[in-house]
């Protein structure tokens, strides 16, 4: 799932593809984490995640994962995997495809050779706070997908409101696709467009009691984001528009509080665009 845009990778169909063309597909699962999606099962090769995100759920540690599926197979093009299926003078002569099979190769590369070139690694006290996080990650889950899912039906209706993005909304183009890859729902995050533009966005964020004001995404508190004038800020209206994030877009990442305190927060902020 695209940040902010919220679409919706057909997995299977890009799977098909890039295996076609001899090439793993990689995906990034942080927004629907393990718990809603699980790309191998629909022929990803290897996937990844931003752990700072819901998996941590905290803001208390920075991180990220790879999680490879070990059945992509290296050898049988191996004149576009050099790193993998030939010597690597960096480390001993080791052949990787030779020395770790299919199933370690990708991986053992990443942890033996460029954790240490790049020096890629989460500090004890980070991995500490990201399992604790883990130990939650099932029960949050379910609530930020409730909330996300109650916040997306009560913006689509409201008058102040030009569009939504929630691919659990029967509306959404996604909405298939969810069905297929997310069928117990996918994130907390909601994206929208106020038809106030960009002052009523800026406004409504001015009067959020709950959410906090943050680029910040996908955690147990509530957090809001307006990307034109902040991550994105850099980019004329042109600019935003052909990237699919608007003047007046709106990233709202529901957290785990209440429903209904989420609902009325966002009600009576949005009132104060209209006034």
């Amino acid at each position: 799932m695209a940040n902010p845009a919220l679409t919706v990778l057909d997995i299977e169909k890009f799977a098909d593809a890039a295996h076609r063309h001899g090439v793993p597909l990689i995906v990034d699962n942080t927004f629907p984490t393990p718990i809603h999606c699980r790309p191998f099962e629909w022929g990803a090769d290897i996937v990844t995640h931003s752990t700072t995100k819901y998996m941590d759920g905290h803001g208390a540690a920075v991180g990220g994962a790879i999680v490879d599926s070990g059945k992509f197979d290296w050898t049988a093009h191996a004149e576009k995997y050099p790193g993998l299926t030939t010597p690597d003078e960096s480390y001993h002569g080791i052949t990787y495809t030779e020395r770790f099979g299919l199933e370690g190769a990708y991986i053992t590369k990443a942890t033996a050779q460029l954790m240490r070139d790049f020096g890629a690694i989460q500090s004890p006290q980070h991995a500490f706070y990201l399992n604790l996080g883990l130990e939650s990650l099932h029960l949050r889950m379910k609530q930020h997908a409730i909330n996300g899912q109650a916040v997306a039906e009560f913006l689509e209706k409201h008058p102040a409101v030009k569009s939504v993005e929630y691919a659990g909304l029967p509306s959404s183009k996604y909405h298939a696709l969810a069905q297929k890859y997310l069928p117990e729902g996918g994130c907390g995050v909601v994206s929208f467009r106020l038809k106030g533009g960009r002052e009523a966005a800026q406004k409504f964020m001015e009067n959020l009691k709950i959410a906090a004001i943050e680029t910040h995404v996908a955690d147990a508190r509530s957090c809001v984001l307006h990307p034109a004038s902040t991550t994105h800020r850099q980019l004329t209206d042109a600019e935003l528009e052909a990237a699919g994030v608007y003047s007046d877009l709106i990233r709202f990442s529901c957290g785990i509080e209440d429903t209904q305190d989420l609902l009325d927060d966002i009600a009576q902020a949005l009132e104060a665009t209209e006034a």
